[in-house]
């Protein structure tokens, strides 16, 4: 039979995490097994635990990032482009005559 411990013990234990401590440090200030507090999150905080993703999600995921990536270093060689032909090529409609 499992054993049972005080709601102010795993009231403090969710506090600590919310905080931001890691489980194995909470588990061992307040003298608790890891996977008690590995419990308790994963039933009180389900916030707190890692997003669960499916392999195929994932592999959509990383491709979309490497795709977000290459597209943003693009946007940037088109902006420093666009800086350094600023000065050389005279914008469209400009009143100097054409030699």
């Amino acid at each position: 039979m499992p054993r049972r411990y005080p709601p102010e013990l795993r009231r403090q234990a969710l506090d600590l995490l919310v905080a931001g401590e890691p489980v194995k440090k909470v588990a061992l200030d307040l003298g608790l097994g890891d996977q008690t507090i590995y419990q308790w999150r994963r039933t009180h905080l389900p916030h707190l635990g890692r997003p669960r993703r499916s392999p195929v999600g994932a592999g959509e995921l990383n491709a979309a990032r490497r795709r977000i990536t290459e597209l943003e270093t693009e946007l940037a060689v088109h902006r420093r482009v666009t800086e350094l032909l600023r000065d050389v090529v005279s914008p469209k409609g400009d009143s100097r005559p054409c030699r």
